[in-house]
């Protein structure tokens, strides 16, 4: 099994706003931790240790909670896409000289998945592919493009959201591949893979693309109610009560906080109450004061921003 991956993280992750306002998107803490920590904890934990994190928007929140990975035993380093995000194969391409790799695991960013990956390995290597999916049967349809696969799980389609996705797969977000994939795409172009690079390989090449259907577990943070019911899905996981907090977090004795998750450098008054909010990075709730169901940030000027939490 390779020891390489390479974690997408350069997305601008519009519809995770406002929360990617503040920070990007795989930076975004889950239960106290964020993804993108989560994600080099379990590559490292499967024997993946050299890991390569795409850069575009935010890009110091994520360095700021990963850095060079050695706390997670890992070696982290980092692809700059500067001035604009590559895609999901402009990102792979730009980023494999830094990967030194011919096959390396591609991950995204904004999924948690406990999907084996001596098995998806083992696949790619007994059908000698150039590119397996990690998949599972598509639970939504209608939210979800799909995949489609023929007998031999071959890749043969992919397939918008809607009516037409029913009976597709859906790719966990755990992908291996080789590098000769995205090696002759032009260097700084953005580019797509699923509807771009991958529909020219499947065709040019069938099977070069195949499916490995299995059973995983996902949690997919793509909007602010994914963000809100992940978060506390690992909450109930790991035992952190009904409040999760970030680094330097104070909650005053007096204040009153229920079912709310707290960023870095939060301060909670005397006499709040906050109930079922999301207090952003460097938030002062100010005595007395009472939110419910809000999203809370510290506005460029210091003073405090709410905005209503949809979930």
């Amino acid at each position: 099994m390779t020891d390489c991956a390479l974690v997408l993280t350069a997305g601008l992750g519009t519809r995770l706003r406002p929360l990617t306002d503040v920070r990007a998107k795989a930076a975004v803490p889950v239960a106290g931790e964020p993804m993108a920590r989560r994600i080099v904890r379990w590559l490292a934990a499967h024997h993946v240790h050299d890991i390569v994190l795409n850069l575009h928007h935010r890009p110091e929140t994520i360095a700021a909670v990963v850095g060079d990975g050695s706390d997670l035993a890992a070696r982290v380093r980092y692809s700059w896409e500067q001035p604009d995000v590559l895609g999901s194969a402009g990102g792979p391409r730009q980023a494999l000289a830094i990967i030194g790799a011919d096959t390396f695991f591609l991950i995204n960013g904004d999924t948690l998945t406990d999907v084996d990956l001596d098995a998806l390995s083992e696949s790619h290597r007994s059908t000698g592919s150039l590119v397996t999916l990690a998949l599972v049967p598509n639970p939504e349809p209608l939210r979800y493009g799909g995949v489609r696969l023929d007998a031999g799980r071959r890749v043969i389609g992919f397939a918008p959201s809607g009516v037409t996705a029913e009976g597709s797969y859906h790719l966990v977000g755990v992908q291996i591949v080789h590098s000769s994939v995205f090696a002759s795409l032009p260097a700084g172009r953005a580019a797509r893979s699923i509807g771009g690079v991958y529909d020219t390989l499947m065709t040019r090449q069938p099977g070069a693309i195949r499916g490995f259907v299995c059973d995983a577990v996902f949690w997919d943070v793509g909007t602010v109610a994914d963000y809100w019911s992940t978060s506390w899905a690992f909450v109930a996981a790991e035992g952190h009560g009904d409040v999760t907090c970030g680094r330097r977090a104070r909650i005053h004795p007096d204040a009153r906080v229920s079912r709310t998750i707290l960023w870095d450098d939060v301060d909670i008054s005397k006499g709040c109450v906050v109930e079922e909010c999301v207090v952003t990075d460097g938030v002062a709730v100010p005595p007395g004061a009472t939110y419910r169901r809000k999203i809370l940030l510290r506005a460029p000027d210091g003073t405090l921003r709410a905005e209503p939490l949809s979930t």
